[in-house]
């Protein structure tokens, strides 16, 4: 089994003015597709063929180097794209949001420890809101790792939101200006999405 590049469920102008379309279009069609061929090359002849991409990351340990990375950057960048879209302002609402009431102290503080989880993250990595024993929980994962994968021992759990901090997610439009690109993308977050695989999470 080969993997693909996902098609995003809206066009590449679409988050604008707080994610430019130029800068989605690179991100998506050059840097995630590397992702995807450099993954695909990497796991011809071994057992990973044939597993899902989560399968890989949860036991991320057994395969090289090339793997750990590209594998990431795949399950990273498909969650990323699928939790953006235009929420005008809005918050989860239902069984999500009173998890973030009762786990993370509300909305306010969530934003607060996330923006602060993608900020001090050195160099590139990700920011992320998993599910871990049922509970909500707030860390980051530095380059292509996630909370999936066996290797990583301070950020586990089902990752359900993700932000890409990455110079190549925000530069041309944000240059060196991280904050205000963290800032701007509660503006692009489907709560929706989101609160789906919350649900499925617990």
């Amino acid at each position: 089994m080969s993997f693909e590049l996902p098609k995003l469920p809206y066009d590449y102008n679409a988050l604008e003015p707080h994610i430019d379309a130029r800068t989605m279009e690179i991100h998506h069609s050059k840097h995630h597709n590397a992702y995807v061929t450099n993954l695909n090359a990497a796991i011809v002849g071994t057992d990973a063929e044939n597993l899902s991409i989560e399968e890989i990351c949860k036991q991320i340990s057994k395969y090289p180097m090339p793997v750990r990375n590209n594998g990431g950057g795949h399950y990273n960048h498909s969650l990323f794209w699928s939790i953006l879209g235009i929420n005008n302002g809005a918050n989860p609402t239902g069984k999500l949001m009173d998890a973030i009431n009762a786990d993370l102290g509300g909305m306010d503080k969530l934003k607060e420890d996330f923006n602060k989880a993608a900020t001090t993250r050195f160099g590139s990595g990700w920011a992320w809101l998993c599910v871990e024993n049922g509970k909500l929980k707030i860390c980051s994962t530095p380059n292509q790792d996630n909370p999936l994968m066996d290797v990583v021992t301070e950020c586990n759990g089902t990752p359900i939101l993700a932000l890409d901090v990455w110079e190549h997610a925000y530069y041309l439009n944000y240059q060196n200006r991280r904050p205000d690109y963290i800032t701007s993308f509660w503006n692009v977050i489907n709560w929706d999405e989101v609160s789906r695989r919350y649900e499925a999470a617990i």
